[in-house]
């Protein structure tokens, strides 16, 4: 079921959207784009384009890249009213924590933890300086339903972003800059494909084999289906307008009832 979008709700907003040329993270940019923003994101390669979003190439997942995209932000639209972080994903292999290196390791940690801490110590000095401004981090339920097989360090950096995003809320709350986290279960993108693939591949048997591993460690979905990228798109931007102005410091889960606990 499709939504009405106001075309004017984000007109006049600058929004980063980090991670956001494919999944979820594409989901995102359309959908401030639909709002009205202007808005800038960052990929390593070259992906298709996007109408009417500024592109910088660049790896988030390097201090050198988060400087980029940040610089590219403050001079191309003068800064930013919104960062949404949706970068993330895991590629480590199957197999559990045996099967993970301090490589593996550091990588799921700069993508899923770092990225974001350092785009928002680039750019959230000139919202606190505006006095104004909406963060949104995009963690996920494995950091409190993490899934041993595959997924341990990547549950891991998500679980120490969540902890970081609470933090940082309480800090820039009284200096009038909202911090909220979205929090995903499985969402049918790329990314899950991917992991099936690596299941797969570790484990032997087919992709619906896989599959299945999945909704046995998460206990299955109760409403039947993963998430949808664009449904994950609208929870973030309602978290990052004005609709949303008293909602801080809060973790908002979508995840079709996946996380049974209280």
């Amino acid at each position: 079921m499709s939504i009405k979008i106001d075309p004017t709700e984000f007109a006049g907003k600058r929004v980063l959207v980090s991670g956001g040329t494919k999944g979820a993270g594409r989901a995102t940019v359309e959908r401030f784009l639909a709002g009205g923003a202007r808005v800038i994101t960052a990929a390593r390669g070259a992906p298709e384009p996007i109408d009417g979003v500024l592109f910088v190439q660049a790896d988030l997942t390097t201090a050198e890249g988060g400087e980029i995209l940040a610089k590219a932000a403050l001079e191309r639209m003068g800064g930013v009213d919104v960062l949404a972080h949706v970068i993330g994903g895991s590629s480590s292999p199957g197999g559990g924590f045996v099967a993970l290196t301090d490589d593996h390791w550091l990588a799921e940690l700069n993508l899923n933890l770092l990225a974001t801490v350092r785009l928002d110590r680039l750019l959230a000095p000139q919202m606190i300086e505006r006095g104004a401004g909406a963060i949104v981090h995009v963690t996920s339920i494995q950091a409190v339903l993490p899934l041993p097989e595959s997924t341990t360090a990547y549950a891991a950096a998500k679980a120490a972003l969540r902890t970081y995003s609470k933090s940082l809320s309480k800090e820039l709350g009284p200096k009038g800059v909202r911090v909220n986290v979205v929090s995903p279960g499985w969402i049918m993108t790329e990314s899950s494909v991917d992991l099936l693939k690596r299941l797969q591949a570790a484990n032997g048997g087919t992709i619906e084999e896989a599959r299945q591993v999945v909704l046995d460690n998460l206990g299955g979905i109760p409403i039947g289906r993963p998430a949808e990228p664009r449904e994950v798109a609208d929870l973030i931007a309602y978290v990052a307008s004005d609709r949303a102005a008293a909602i801080h410091g809060a973790e908002l889960v979508i995840d079709g009832g996946t996380v049974r606990t209280v």
